[in-house]
């Protein structure tokens, strides 16, 4: 029976959050249960495209990346794929009529990551976190609000701020493994050694713009997703202000985290917000 291969495919979309981001995993389960298991599926989705480019080093990287795409459009077309995390992916985006250009727009940027290295100028920057986080919000966002078309259009704006904003955290969080490990280099003709702290906090200053625009739209967000969205914005809010607090130098040189005990009292104090209507 096919339902078997489904929740089989579930499974693995759900195993694939919990195993790559502890931190992701933690706020989608915040999701009222209705939506939690599609936001599995976009997660397991985006997480193997992105492996593909940054992690299988020992293999044709471009090889796979075709081989993913060309089976992720048969499943999206099928409606069924023997990939696992392309079937969970293609039953979500049919659900919930996620735009085709949004996929697209998305697989255009992780293409990307395999030839092109530096962003020299602030639209090929601003391109690439469109498509490499802006449309993975907007994606979620089809399935918190239902396919309601006018409260999508209402919600687009922040939700694509707050997938920047996430998106640029990284950046300046991953900077050293991407710069020495992945050779590249996502801030327009800036590399790791011209990183000063008055740099860091102009960037700093942009995402943070980009957050509080973010949160504008979770207020408005449907009462099934506000929680577990406010929850990663919490931690990533968190995380800023962890990296705005370090000296540049350090930043070059290692890798800044949110240690555990902290995420757990961020996650009782973001209950405690949500239960009071502090949000």
């Amino acid at each position: 029976m096919k339902s078997i291969f489904d929740k089989v495919s579930f499974d693995c979309s759900k195993n694939v959050t919990r195993s790559y981001s502890t931190s992701f995993s933690s706020a989608v389960k915040m999701l009222s249960p209705r939506i939690r298991q599609d936001i599995y599926n976009i997660y397991g989705f985006v997480r193997f495209a992105d492996e593909i480019v940054d992690t299988f080093h020992n293999y044709n990287k471009e090889e796979l990346f075709d081989l993913f795409e060309k089976d992720l459009n048969n499943a999206l077309r099928d409606k069924i794929s023997l990939n696992p995390v392309l079937n969970s992916f293609q039953h979500t985006a049919n659900q919930y009529n996620i735009p085709k250009e949004l996929i697209d727009a998305f697989m255009k940027s992780m293409k990307q990551d395999l030839v092109k290295k530096e962003y020299s100028s602030l639209a090929e920057y601003n391109e690439y976190i469109y498509g490499s986080a802006d449309v993975v919000g907007l994606m979620c966002l089809k399935v918190f609000v239902n396919n309601d078309d006018a409260r999508y259009e209402e919600l687009k704006g922040p939700a694509m701020r707050l997938g920047s904003a996430f998106q640029k955290i990284n950046f300046l969080r991953d900077i050293k493994a991407d710069t020495e490990e992945l050779g590249r280099s996502y801030f327009p003709s800036l590399n790791l050694n011209e990183i000063t702290d008055d740099i860091k906090q102009q960037i700093v200053q942009e995402i943070e713009a980009d957050l509080a625009e973010g949160y504008r739209g979770i207020l408005m967000l449907p009462v099934e997703a506000k929680f577990g969205v406010y929850t990663a914005y919490a931690y990533y809010k968190k995380l800023l202000k962890k990296l705005k607090a370090t000296p540049s130098p350090e930043i070059k040189t290692r890798r800044i985290r949110v240690p555990n005990y902290q995420k757990f009292g961020l996650l009782a104090q973001c209950y405690l917000n949500y239960r009071f209507n502090f949000i």
